[in-house]
């Protein structure tokens, strides 16, 4: 588990208050002792962050995967874990504000980089992030960055030009001198795709979102207004509430996690189980179950629930997770079109794969390994498996369909192919009551889909979509 200490300042206002000590070395070694550039404090780490930003960008790599403790890039897994944690910090601040940083070192460049500079091109963007974001002394910022051109063959020649343009940054405090208009920090085939989907004012606000990291939401099995004052949260909608930023401590240290008395969970994902209304008494089944909040929320809900997961390795923690919380479920590995057999249900959840572009607050490298492509591939297996999902309604059941995706493709657009196609099937308008705080997110078609820039006064939301769908033959 993730710890969840976040402080109140904005990454800007935090990098404004480190500049009074920028000139301060980076703790290490005393200024007395020899150190020579490969046993540099810190170096190995920027290193690694240019390498990890390069497989990111270059190969479409999940920054998750490469930064897994047990599984992740193995020069990675070689730092200590307070290096890695910089390590992260400073990809996830650099793939939040790419575009910010792209247009800030392009305005400090006597002449373009060539194209084939990559390497070059990571290290900058490494040593940016850290100068105009992080609580890094700057002049650590900068010398690592020279020692890390000199010491790679492909960006020695060009350490002069990595000098010059992060001490220029350095003296410019980001260069709103040299910036003529606010980047967009936002992939240019998603940002099309936003437009085209929500028009360019309202794309352009969930491109702003996507750079303030995301809160940390749980849901509680009871009593949210009595969990949210003992853990000096607040109440965001329904069973969710929301950390305060400045709240101290690892998940796992928090009052009520060891007891099971809640899980972690977007508000958002929290909404489609609560679709479903009253279940007590009857029978659903969460066909892409792991990692456990919405099977959870199933149990909650009184009703007697089977849990598919096809995936052994997210099936173990999905067991993990329903044994903590002691939430009794049937559990079932494999494909679920294997594993049912002809069973129906009253209640079908499909939360599907998708692209997962609802949750770049979080996983901002995922507008740099999804492509639109991927998304009409995703979009093909969930309607397969939407298809599927179907035929384990029992009649007169519920089928909701969800996704934290915000391209209507793998949304809107999937449900009405659907519904032209299966005409045992109707969609079943959600009320705009019936999710109080949520309102807005409820479609004219029924449907709910929330976006990241929605509840901006308390720190946003992941894009979700869900629709409820009725068997009617």
């Amino acid at each position: 588990m993730s710890g969840v200490s976040q402080p109140s300042l904005s990454p800007q206002q935090r990098k404004d208050r480190a500049r009074t000590r920028r000139d301060q070395p980076e703790p290490g070694r005393p200024k007395t002792e020899q150190v020579s550039a490969a046993d540099k404090p810190g170096l190995k780490a920027r290193q690694v962050a240019a390498k990890l930003l390069g497989a990111v960008i270059e190969q479409q790599t999940s920054l998750d995967g490469l930064t897994d403790p047990d599984h992740g890039h193995p020069h990675f897994r070689q730092l200590e874990a307070r290096d890695q944690g910089l390590v992260k910090a400073i990809l996830l601040t650099a793939l939040r504000f790419r575009g910010t940083l792209t247009q800030e070192i392009a305005a400090r460049l006597d002449r373009p980089l060539p194209s084939n500079a990559t390497a070059l091109n990571h290290l900058l963007h490494v040593a940016a992030a850290q100068i105009r974001f992080l609580d890094v002394p700057d002049s650590a910022a900068v010398d690592l960055a020279v020692t890390a051109a000199e010491a790679d063959p492909r960006t020695r020649r060009f350490k002069g030009v990595v000098n010059a343009v992060l001490r220029r940054m350095t003296r410019e405090l980001g260069g709103a001198e040299v910036t003529t208009e606010p980047a967009i920090d936002c992939p240019n085939w998603l940002l099309e795709r936003l437009i085209a989907a929500y028009g360019e004012p309202r794309a352009k606000a969930i491109a702003a979102a996507h750079r303030m990291p995301a809160p940390i939401d749980l849901t509680v099995k009871t009593d949210p207004e009595a969990w949210a004052e003992r853990l000096g949260g607040q109440v965001v909608s329904g069973p969710s509430i929301r950390l305060d930023a400045t709240t101290q401590g690892s998940i796992a240290s928090l009052d009520g996690f060891a007891e099971g008395k809640w899980w972690v969970q977007d508000a958002s994902a929290a909404l489609p189980v609560r679709l479903f209304g009253d279940l007590t008494g009857k029978t659903a089944a969460d066909l892409c179950a792991a990692p456990g909040g919405k099977t959870a929320q199933l149990v909650l809900s009184d009703a007697t629930v089977t849990a598919c997961e096809a995936s052994k390795s997210r099936a173990k923690r999905l067991v993990a997770n329903l044994t903590r919380l002691a939430h009794d479920a049937e559990t079932l590995i494999g494909p679920f079109q294997e594993t049912l057999g002809d069973r129906t249900f009253d209640a079908v959840l499909l939360d599907a794969p998708c692209s997962s572009t609802g949750t770049l607050r979080r996983h901002p490298d995922v507008g740099h390994t999804k492509s639109l492509d991927d998304v009409r591939r995703l979009a093909e297996v969930q309607r397969k498996l939407l298809d599927a999902a179907a035929n384990h309604v029992a009649p007169g059941g519920t089928l909701v369909f969800s996704n934290c995706s915000i391209d209507p493709i793998e949304g809107e657009e999937l449900v009405k192919a659907f519904l032209a196609e299966r005409k045992d099937f109707t969609r079943r308008p959600i009320e705009p009551t019936e999710l109080p705080g949520f309102d807005k997110a409820v479609t004219s078609d029924g449907d709910l889909r929330t976006t990241p820039e929605m509840l901006s006064a308390i720190g946003g939301i992941d894009g979700f979509y869900a629709s409820r769908l009725q068997r009617v033959g």
